[in-house]
């Protein structure tokens, strides 16, 4: 979603670093700044795609490698694995873990509840 703004085109917030997490996910090889800058069409300044892969390296999202004078960058997780990550902050950050989990639970489809527990079953659960 981009927002019109002083005549120009502005992305909404999380949708750049989104961009970019879509570009190290495609990737089968760690990604320098150059690389990502090339691969999202160019039209970004090489400090703005360094500050976001900063910050994503930062949150733990991505990792960063040294090569020469700069580093490449790739996805510290999968999609998936990204979305289980923010869940369990999410539960790090309540102080009633139990009561989140119980609620979260009662509002699963039929469908996601027999996946649940079929997964909670092979893990030992």
């Amino acid at each position: 979603m981009r927002k019109e703004q002083d005549g120009g085109t502005r992305r909404a917030p999380g949708e750049l670093e989104a961009e970019v997490l879509a570009v190290l996910w495609e990737s089968a090889e760690p990604v320098s700044a150059a690389g990502v800058q090339e691969r999202l069409g160019g039209g970004l300044a090489y400090t703005t795609v360094v500050t976001i892969l900063s910050r994503l390296y930062e949150k733990g999202v991505a990792t960063r490698e040294k090569q020469g004078r700069s580093f490449t960058y790739r996805a510290a997780d999968d999609e998936p694995g990204l979305a289980a990550r923010r869940m369990t902050k999410v539960l790090d950050n309540e102080a009633d873990r139990p009561s989140v989990l119980a609620r979260f639970v009662s509002h699963l489809s039929a469908s996601d509840e027999r996946v649940l527990r079929d997964l909670l079953a092979e893990n030992g659960g």
